[in-house]
C-alpha cells in the first residue's frame, strides 16, 4: 500500500469527483472540500488486504474512488461477500464504534481511496448534517435517495402535482358546512344552496361529526318520503358518519370513499370537525377516477365490461405511479380494485349458477392475500363452503369456481400453472376440511407442504360470507407456532433462497445478450415475504402484509428500529422496482419481474444491491434463530 495527501491541485477536482456520490451530493461545497483536504489517498495491489479484524479497533472511514473491494465475513462464513464499488463508504458500522471489523476487506484489482481520520470524521459530520444523517441510517438515507430518484423519473406525468401520499391537513381548508341535530331541514338545505356545497356534517356541541347529509340523499331521504321541511336533519343524516384525521393521507381518504361508496369524508383534529375532503378534491387532476372505476366495476352487468374495467386499473396503477404512490399504498390499491372486480364476477356468476354466495365465501392467497398484488399476477385462489354433505355440493360449486376462474382469465388474470384455484378440489372445501388439510401440513412438514404453505398460509376473505375464514385466519395464528419442527422447516426453506450475490460479493444476475437480468421477484421480493411469514408464524402474529408482518415482527424481537425501518424499505424499494418494470412498455425482459441491472441509474443500482444486502442479513438472522 502507497498513501499520500491530496496535493492542493487536486482538492477541486477531487471534491467535483465526490459530488457524484452520496451523501456527498448533499452536502454543502465547503464541507465535501473538508473531507478531502483531510483525507489521505491510498493505493492498494490486486489481492492486498486493505482491513481484516486483526488491525483493530477502526480509525479511518475509507471511500472507495478506484477498483473494486470485497468484505468477507471470518466469525460467520456463512454470511457471503459484499463488493464495493466506487462512490462507497466503509467501514461505517466499526469506526462509530471504535471496534475492530469483523470482515477482511481485500483489493480485487487496483484500488485507490480516500482515508479520513475518525476525529475528522466526526468533527464532518458535526458541521454537515447531511453527512451525520448519512452515518447514522446509512441504508435508509440509500432508500430516501431511490425514493425521490423513482419519482423523478415519472414527473413528466400530469398527475406529479399532488401526491396521495400526502396528508389531508395539505388541502386548503374549506370551512365545512355544518348544523346541529336539531337544524330543520329547510335551513341546511337553504344553506347547502347558498354555500353550493354537496354536504352538511352534523355535529354536537364539541363540534364532532354526528352524521351527514349529502346532496344525493335528498331525493331519497326527504323528497320522494315528502317530509316535511320542519322535519330536524338527525331524522335523515347517515350515521354512523366515517371521518378521518387531519394526519390521514389523501390515499386514505381515496380508499374510504371507495370501499364505502361516499363522495365526502369529513376531516377532524382531536375529534372535532376542521375540514371536508370530496372525491373531486382528491382526483382534481386525473383522468381516472378510483371512486368512478370502483362504481363502474360494481355497476357492471356483462364480462365484456369488466374486462374493460381491468384493463384501467393498469392505467390507473401507471398514473399514481407517476404521482408518486409508493409501493405498499398502490399494492394495496391494486389489490383492492382486484378484489371489487372479483366480487363483481363471483355475483355475475352466482345469478347464472344459481348458488348462494351467503353460503360460501371466496379465498384469495398468496400476493393477493397479502394484499400485495403488482400488475403481472395470476390466480391464487380458493373456496370455503358451507354444507351438511360436502361431496354432494362440491360439484356445484366446483362448476361455479371455474365459471369465476375462466372469467378472471378473460380479464388478464391468468390461470394458476400450480393450479391453486377455487375451480380445484383441493382448494374447494369445507372449514372443516381446510382445518384437516391445514393441521396436516404443519403436522408432516413435507416440501410439498412447505410450499402450500408458503401460498396457502397467506389467506385473506374477499366476497361471500367472509366470517367463513375465520376459523382459518385463528387456526394459523395458534397452531404453527406450537410445532417447532414445522417453523425450523420453514426456515430451512426461507433459506434455501439466498440472496443473490456472487463469491466476491456482486449481485448475481443472469447475462443474457448484453443485459444483466435480476428476478426481484424470486431473488428479491421472495426473501423479505418468506422471512416475514416464517416469524410471524413463529410468533403467532396476525400480520398479514409483507409490510405489516416485518414491524410486528420488529416489535416482537425487539431489533434496533433503524433495522426494522430498512427491512421494509429494502422490501418496498424492490416492490416498487417491480411494479416499474412491470408498467414498461419499452422494455426487452426475459420475464414479467426481471430488471436489467444495467439500465438502471447510479442510484437505483446501489440502493438494488442495498437492499439485497439487507435481505441478507436478515437471512443471517434467521440462521442464528433457528439452525443453531
Amino acid at each position: 500500500m502507497a498513501d499520500t495527501t491530496p496535493a492542493a491541485s487536486l482538492l477541486d477536482r477531487l471534491s467535483i469527483e465526490l459530488m457524484r456520490h452520496p451523501p456527498f451530493e448533499q452536502m454543502q461545497a465547503q464541507h465535501v472540500r473538508q473531507f478531502v483536504a483531510g483525507a489521505r489517498e491510498a493505493h492498494y495491489t490486486p489481492g492486498e488486504v486493505v482491513l481484516e479484524p486483526g488491525h483493530g479497533p477502526v480509525t479511518e472511514l475509507y471511500l472507495l474512488r478506484q477498483g473494486h473491494i470485497t468484505g468477507r465475513r471470518g466469525v460467520a462464513a456463512l454470511a457471503g461477500s459484499l463488493q464495493y464499488e466506487p462512490g462507497d463508504l466503509f467501514p461505517v458500522g466499526a469506526l462509530l464504534g471504535a471496534r475492530p471489523v469483523t470482515s477482511t476487506y481485500t483489493a480485487n484489482d487496483d484500488c485507490y481511496c480516500l482515508q479520513l481520520p475518525a476525529q475528522a470524521v466526526h468533527a464532518l459530520a458535526r458541521a454537515s448534517a447531511p453527512f451525520a444523517h448519512f452515518l447514522e441510517r446509512r441504508a435508509l438515507h440509500f432508500f430516501e435517495l431511490a425514493q425521490q430518484a423513482m419519482r423523478q423519473s415519472y414527473v413528466s406525468q400530469a398527475l406529479h402535482e399532488q401526491s396521495l401520499e400526502a396528508s389531508l391537513s395539505t388541502l386548503p381548508s374549506k370551512q365545512p358546512l355544518a348544523c346541529q341535530p336539531h337544524t330543520p331541514l329547510q335551513e341546511a338545505l337553504a344553506q347547502m344552496h347558498e354555500r353550493r356545497v354537496g354536504s352538511v356534517v352534523v355535529v354536537d356541541e364539541r363540534n364532532m361529526p354526528q352524521g351527514i347529509l349529502t346532496r344525493h340523499d335528498i331525493l331519497g331521504r326527504v323528497t320522494l318520503p315528502a317530509l316535511p321541511l320542519a322535519t330536524p336533519i338527525v331524522r335523515v343524516m347517515s350515521t354512523p358518519v366515517h371521518v378521518l384525521d387531519s394526519a390521514d393521507t389523501l390515499q386514505d381518504a381515496a380508499l374510504l370513499m371507495s370501499r364505502h361508496g361516499m363522495r365526502h369524508v369529513p376531516v377532524c383534529e382531536r375529534g372535532a370537525l376542521v375540514n371536508i375532503v370530496s372525491e373531486r378534491d382528491l382526483f382534481a387532476l386525473q383522468r381516472l377516477s378510483l371512486k368512478g372505476l370502483t362504481t363502474r366495476i360494481r355497476a357492471a352487468q356483462d364480462l365484456l365490461t369488466l374486462q374493460r374495467a381491468a384493463v384501467d386499473i393498469r392505467r390507473l396503477a401507471r398514473n399514481l405511479l407517476g404521482q408518486g404512490v409508493q409501493a405498499r399504498q398502490l399494492t394495496e390499491l391494486i389489490t383492492h380494485l382486484n378484489d371489487v372486480l372479483t366480487q363483481s364476477l363471483l355475483e355475475l356468476m352466482a345469478r347464472e349458477h344459481g348458488v348462494d354466495l351467503q353460503r360460501a365465501c371466496w379465498l384469495a392467497f398468496g400476493s393477493e392475500g397479502r394484499s400485495e398484488q403488482t400488475i403481472a399476477t395470476d390466480q391464487d385462489n380458493g373456496l370455503v363452503f358451507v354444507s351438511d354433505d360436502a361431496n354432494a355440493d362440491r360439484p356445484a360449486w366446483l362448476r361455479f369456481a371455474r365459471a369465476v376462474n375462466e372469467a378472471l382469465d378473460a380479464c388478464g388474470y391468468p390461470l394458476c400453472k400450480g393450479n391453486v384455484m377455487a375451480s380445484n378440489p383441493e382448494c374447494c372445501r369445507t372449514a372443516e376440511e381446510w382445518q384437516e388439510r391445514f393441521a396436516h401440513w404443519i403436522e408432516h412438514g413435507a416440501p410439498e407442504d412447505l410450499l402450500a404453505a408458503s401460498i396457502y398460509f397467506d389467506l385473506r376473505p374477499i366476497a361471500g360470507r367472509l366470517e367463513l375464514a375465520r376459523p382459518l385466519r385463528d387456526m394459523l395464528q395458534r397452531e404453527p407456532a406450537r410445532v417447532p419442527r414445522f417453523i425450523k422447516q420453514l426456515a430451512d426453506n426461507a433459506l434455501a433462497n439466498r440472496a443473490p450475490f456472487t463469491w466476491l460479493g456482486a449481485l448475481d444476475t443472469r447475462n443474457h445478450e448484453g443485459h444483466e437480468w435480476l428476478d426481484l421477484k424470486m431473488r428479491g421480493t421472495a426473501l423479505f415475504v418468506d422471512a416475514a411469514r416464517l416469524y410471524a408464524l413463529a410468533n403467532g402474529l396476525d400480520a398479514l402484509s409483507t409490510r405489516a408482518r416485518l414491524a410486528a415482527v420488529a416489535q416482537a424481537l425487539r431489533v434496533p428500529a433503524g433495522e426494522g425501518e430498512s427491512w421494509i424499505a429494502a422490501f418496498e424499494f424492490l416492490q416498487m422496482l417491480r411494479l416499474r418494470v412491470q408498467l414498461d412498455d419499452t422494455r426487452d425482459a426475459a420475464g414479467a419481474n426481471d430488471v436489467d441491472v444495467v439500465r438502471l441509474n447510479p442510484i437505483e443500482r446501489r440502493v438494488l444491491k442495498e437492499s439485497v444486502r439487507v435481505a441478507r442479513s436478515l437471512q443471517q438472522r434467521i440462521e442464528l434463530d433457528y439452525q443453531r
